[in-house]
C-alpha cells in the first residue's frame, strides 16, 4: 500500500481515479483548490469506496500549503491532475494557463524534491499532437499543439523531461489521453461542467434532459464514414484504471515514459449520438453547422505501448460510456449542486 497525493482529485478524472486507488488499497490525500470541481465529489468517492481520504483545500502553486501537506503526510508518490483545461479559455487567457499548468507543476516538483519524493504520474493530453497526419497516433508523432491549453501541457512534459535528464532519480510517467466519457456506474460521480459543456458527451446529455435545445455538430462533409468528425472516446473508469496501472509501473523505476491512453477504436459524432439515443431511449435533436477552425477529421490513439508496458487496455465501449453518462445526468440534473 502507498500513500498517494492526488492533485486535482476532486475533478472529473481525479475523483474516479481516487475511487480506483482506494479500491486498490492505497491511502489517498487530495489537494484541490475547487476552482472547477466540488468537495461533494470527494464525499461521494468515500461513499462509493467505503473508505476515507484526506482532503486539503489549496492551490498547487501555494508552496507553503503544499510543503505543509508533505510534512503532515508520508507521501510515497503523486498523481498530478491539477490544472486548467478549457481550450476556449486558454485561447482568451494563455498566460493564465501557463501560470497554472506549468507554474503549478514546477512548484509541486520542487517541493516533492525537497521531501525526497520523485515518483510522478502526470495527466497530459492528446491535444499536444495538434492535427497529426498519423492515423492512429503513436507517441512518437510530432507534437504541434494548436492552442495554448495543449501548449501548456506540452511545456509541462518538456519540463519533466528536463527534470529527469538532470536527475535520473525521478520516475515520471506522462499519460496523453484522448476524450474521456462516462461516469462511475453508481451514478454518484461524473462530469460536472461549470457552464456550457466543452465536451460532446455532457452536451448531449444536457440536451437529452432538456437543459439545452439541441446539439451542434460542426461539419458533415469530413472524409469519414458518415461525414462527421471521428475521435477516440474512452470511458473514464478505463482511464482511472490506466492511472492506477501507471502508478504501479513506477515501482519498476522506469525513468521517463510517455503513453497514450485511449481505446484505439474511433467513433464518429453521429455514432456517439446514436449510442446516447439508445441509452436515453429517444431521439436527441441536433443540427449541422460549419466546420470549426483547427478541427481535424480523424483523431485516435495507437495504444499498443500502454498495453505492453502497463498491461492495461480499455475494456468499455461507447454504449457503456453513454449509459453511465446518462445515469449520472439523470441522477444529478444539476451536477453536484
Amino acid at each position: 500500500m502507498k500513500t498517494v497525493l492526488v492533485t486535482g482529485g476532486a475533478g472529473y478524472i481525479g475523483s474516479h481515479t481516487c475511487v480506483e486507488l482506494l479500491a486498490a488499497g492505497h491511502a489517498v490525500v487530495v489537494l484541490d483548490n475547487l476552482c472547477n470541481s466540488s468537495a461533494e465529489a470527494l464525499h461521494r468517492v468515500e461513499n462509493i469506496s467505503g473508505r476515507s481520504l484526506e482532503f486539503v483545500e489549496a492551490d498547487v502553486r501555494d508552496r507553503r500549503a503544499v510543503d505543509a501537506l508533505f510534512k503532515a503526510h508520508s507521501i510515497d508518490s503523486v498523481v498530478h491532475f491539477a490544472g486548467l483545461k478549457s481550450v476556449a479559455e486558454s485561447v482568451a487567457h494563455p498566460e493564465l494557463y501557463f501560470d497554472n499548468n506549468l507554474g503549478g507543476t514546477r512548484a509541486l516538483c520542487e517541493i516533492m524534491a525537497d521531501h525526497g519524493i520523485k515518483d510522478l504520474v502526470f495527466s497530459s493530453t492528446a491535444s499536444v499532437y495538434g492535427n497529426p497526419s498519423n492515423d492512429p497516433i503513436p507517441e512518437e508523432a510530432p507534437t504541434q499543439p494548436a492552442q495554448p491549453y495543449g501548449e501548456s501541457k506540452l511545456a509541462v512534459e518538456e519540463y519533466l523531461h528536463t527534470l529527469h535528464a538532470a536527475d535520473t532519480g525521478w520516475n515520471v510517467l506522462s499519460l496523453r489521453y484522448f476524450n474521456p466519457v462516462g461516469a462511475h456506474p453508481s451514478g454518484l460521480i461524473g462530469e460536472d461542467p461549470n457552464d456550457i459543456p466543452n465536451n460532446l458527451a455532457p452536451y448531449i446529455t444536457q440536451v437529452a434532459i432538456g437543459k439545452r435545445e439541441k446539439l451542434s455538430i460542426f461539419g458533415n462533409d469530413w472524409d469519414t464514414v458518415d461525414g462527421t468528425g471521428v475521435r477516440d472516446y474512452i470511458h473514464v473508469m478505463d482511464l482511472a484504471h490506466g492511472h492506477v496501472a501507471a502508478l504501479d509501473k513506477l515501482a519498476d523505476k522506469p525513468g521517463e515514459l510517455i503513453l497514450n491512453l485511449g481505446t484505439g477504436r474511433p467513433y464518429s459524432v453521429l455514432e456517439v449520438l446514436a449510442a446516447f439515443e439508445r441509452a436515453v431511449g429517444k431521439p436527441i435533436p441536433y443540427e449541422f453547422r460549419d466546420r470549426r477552425d483547427g478541427d481535424s477529421s480523424i483523431y485516435y490513439a495507437d495504444t499498443r505501448k500502454a498495453t505492453k508496458l502497463l498491461n492495461w487496455t480499455a475494456e468499455l465501449d461507447i454504449d457503456d460510456m453513454a449509459q453511465d453518462a446518462w445515469r449520472w445526468q439523470q441522477q444529478n440534473p444539476d451536477g453536484y449542486k
